[in-house]
């Protein structure tokens, strides 16, 4: 499964890349190489991001499933409960 982006946040992400170029190995890289490489990045790497943030996801959802039965869970047969806790 292709991971992609918005064409606003692709273009965000090679200004991104840009910069990080210019800022931490002072040589610029043109857009077209920033485009390349965040290709690479969202193909090569992006599926491990995108699978642990699934899976991360699906955990928190089942621990909120399994807590579910305790937050939202309704005493059962209680009507005559009020009647044997009001006799002396």
């Amino acid at each position: 499964m292709p991971i992609e982006l918005s064409k606003e946040d692709r273009a965000q992400a090679i200004a991104s890349i840009e910069r990080y170029f210019e800022a931490n190995f002072e040589q610029k890289i043109g857009n077209i190489s920033a485009g390349a490489l965040l290709g690479f990045v969202l193909e090569e790497i992006g599926p491990s991001i995108y699978n642990r943030a699934v899976s991360d996801a699906k955990e928190r959802m089942l621990m909120r499933v399994e807590d579910l039965e305790y937050e939202v869970r309704a005493d059962e047969f209680q009507y005559w409960q009020k009647f044997n806790q009001r006799k002396p």
